[in-house]
């Protein structure tokens, strides 16, 4: 599976409405596209949650890498960058993928906490451990889901977690979630992904 995210950061005095417009008339455009396991359209707001900015940055869970890649080179991608510009669009390796006691409940806010993996780590053993903490996340209450991710290249992983209400402060950027498509999130793989 690969994680993908991509942020569009506005301008301090952006009317933010303009982003829920946005999803509430297109969000639903991907509800039966095939491949995704899930969309998050991610929206966070200067001076709500501990956020420095205004952004856009929809965090997507792909079961397949036709469907990525379908969605990429797609009209869909190429709208939102003939909007906004074409945003570098960050990609990782899933390493592990879990769902929490309300993974049925419709998610309201997200966390997102990079880690940086220094060169000296014994990769076998983080591996698991990194496993391990999208296990550990989803036991908390009011989880819906969560994954871990890494991209080899920078050698960064990322904890990505979807919250049915109010996500927990202090782990990573909070994000309020606008919508959520899942055509394929039933077919998503749990557990360690190796």
């Amino acid at each position: 599976m690969h994680t993908m995210q991509y942020e569009i950061t506005l301008p301090a005095d952006y009317d933010m409405g303009v982003i829920r417009h946005r999803v509430e008339s297109k969000g639903h455009l991907l509800d039966d596209f095939p491949g995704l396991g899930f969309k998050a359209y991610l929206m966070r707001e200067r001076g709500k949650d501990d956020s420095p900015v205004n952004q856009y940055a929809p965090f997507y869970l792909w079961n397949t890498s036709e469907g990525m890649n379908a969605f990429l080179w797609g009209p869909g991608f190429q709208g939102l960058s003939e909007d906004f510009g074409r945003p570098v669009v960050e990609h990782w390796t899933t390493l592990a993928y879990e769902e929490g006691a309300t993974s049925g409940a419709v998610p309201r806010a997200a966390v997102r906490r990079r880690q940086r993996i220094p060169a000296s780590t014994s990769l076998p053993g983080l591996a698991d451990e990194l496993a391990a903490e999208a296990r550990r996340l989803t036991h908390a209450e009011g989880a819906v889901s969560a994954l871990t991710a890494v991209d080899p290249r920078t050698w960064e992983a990322v904890h990505f977690s979807l919250w049915e209400s109010e996500a927990p402060h202090g782990i990573g950027d909070v994000f309020q979630v606008l919508h959520v498509s899942a055509p394929e999130r039933g077919a998503s793989r749990r557990g360690r992904q190796w």
